[in-house]
């Protein structure tokens, strides 16, 4: 096992990772290159970052990682606030994007701070 592995805010955002991937199936083809595209890219790169944040030798390292981590948990945010406008997806699924997010982010933060 990775040391990665063992953090739970990379399980965390592994898993929120799925649920776009899933909830994305159902948006209209036109938004294949833009919104789908965009929205998966994001959650799939905020583990990727977590872990390869979690392999650097140095702290400047390790935290520009996981503020890249950060910062594309933010874009997912707005790009599921904005297909929740769309009507791509349902209130029910923002609140709980949002409510991991909101989950997540605070565990990066704290990763971010507690980097030495």
């Amino acid at each position: 096992m990775f040391n990665f592995e063992k953090l739970e805010v990379w399980k965390l955002s592994k898993e929120l990772c799925k649920v776009i991937f899933n909830f994305t199936k159902d948006f209209p083809n036109n938004e294949k290159y833009v919104l789908i595209d965009q929205m998966r890219r994001a959650s799939l790169s905020v583990p990727s970052n977590i872990a390869e944040g979690s392999s650097r030798m140095t702290v400047k390292d390790k935290q520009h990682f996981y503020t890249m981590a950060y910062s594309s948990l933010m874009e997912l945010v707005n790009h599921s606030i904005i297909s929740n406008e769309l009507n791509y997806i349902d209130d029910e699924q923002l609140n709980f994007i949002k409510s991991e997010s909101l989950i997540i982010a605070k565990m990066i933060s704290k990763l971010r701070k507690n980097t030495f």
